[in-house]
């Protein structure tokens, strides 16, 4: 049975070999669909230290990501109003 998706993964260049066009190309086109979820997941892992949930049960790991995510859009809304976009 073969896999039913897409490769995804991102070029990378050597220190004997710099990328092609079509690769650097390839590599913005991935980080353009990869961006949007990229600063939640840095946010929420790295200020509120959630990158590892330390309860046991399903009902307290919801919990805890329900905070997790209501305080990252806190955590936004101060960031937008701060530059001024909103």
């Amino acid at each position: 049975m073969t896999a039913k998706g897409f490769d995804y993964t991102m070029k990378r260049r050597t220190t004997e070999k710099a990328l092609e066009e079509l690769d650097k190309e390839r590599n913005r086109l991935i980080s353009i669909l990869r961006s949007p979820g990229e600063r939640p997941h840095a946010v929420i892992k790295r200020i509120f230290g959630a990158g590892r949930v330390l309860v046991t049960t399903v009902r307290r790991v919801g919990v805890k990501m329900m905070v997790t995510a209501f305080a990252f859009n806190l955590y936004q809304l101060c960031t937008l109003k701060n530059a001024r976009v909103i």
